[in-house]
């Protein structure tokens, strides 16, 4: 398994050459640099830790520090573990775009956008309750909660009911998605589709872990001027 930190830029739109359309996500994935390898042996698995983007030294702790020191670079701003990685790297190497290519099939990782608390309409996706005139006036309130279940004198609210609460900001993995195109120079990404998270926000590319298969790369229209000489 392959794996890779970088940075969702937002979306956009390119055209392969037979005038296909295929909207993508833009990754950007500056060389991350390996921090730490860990063992069965030290650790009990095995892992590659990877750094993505310098931080201020004055933003990070010292134990932050001194782990980055150990190979050779500064304090990171984005860390995290690739398991079971099938990458032959050494404690401060980097790694860069170029471990992927156009078709390979791939799962992007990153924290949902944030919706703050929402009602159980929007939360849960469900129904209203009458809009009728002399109603219950129970439009998109929660609706019955203790005396719904096994029997109505139970008294109580049965675990994982649907309720009111905290939206999104959660991890979500976006699987089998496609690479369209891999731009080592530039240090980006276009995967095909959407991948969870806002604009700027933090993401990681490794190898999918159910592809069945990788797809043909496409052509994709080229709008970069020819020089003259």
């Amino acid at each position: 398994m392959k794996g890779l930190l970088g940075r969702k830029l937002g979306m956009t739109q390119v055209f392969t050459e037979d005038g296909t359309l295929i909207p993508v996500t833009v990754i950007e994935a500056s060389p991350n640099v390996v921090l730490q390898l860990k063992t069965a042996e030290t650790d009990g698995y095995e892992a590659v830790q990877l750094g993505f983007e310098d931080v201020k030294e004055q933003r990070a702790t010292k134990g932050e520090k001194g782990h980055c020191a150990k190979a050779g670079t500064g304090p990171k701003r984005f860390v995290r573990e690739v398991r079971n990685a099938d990458m032959d790297v050494k404690v401060g190497d980097t790694v860069g775009v170029d471990i992927f290519a156009p078709g390979e099939t791939v799962d992007v990782i990153g924290t949902s956008k944030g919706k703050g608390y929402q009602g159980t309409i929007y939360r849960n996706n469900a129904h209203q309750g009458p809009k009728t005139h002399g109603g219950s006036k129970n439009i998109r309130h929660i609706g019955s909660l203790a005396t719904n279940g096994i029997t109505s004198r139970q008294g109580r609210i049965m675990k994982g009911t649907a309720m009111p609460g905290h939206e999104g900001h959660l991890r979500v993995t976006a699987q089998n998605l496609t690479v369209i195109k891999v731009d080592p120079e530039n240090n980006y990404v276009l995967i095909k589709g959407n991948v969870p998270g806002p604009k700027k926000g933090m993401v990681m590319i490794r190898t999918a872990k159910t592809s069945k298969g990788d797809k043909e790369p496409v052509v994709l229209v080229d709008y970069s001027k020819e020089v003259q000489e």
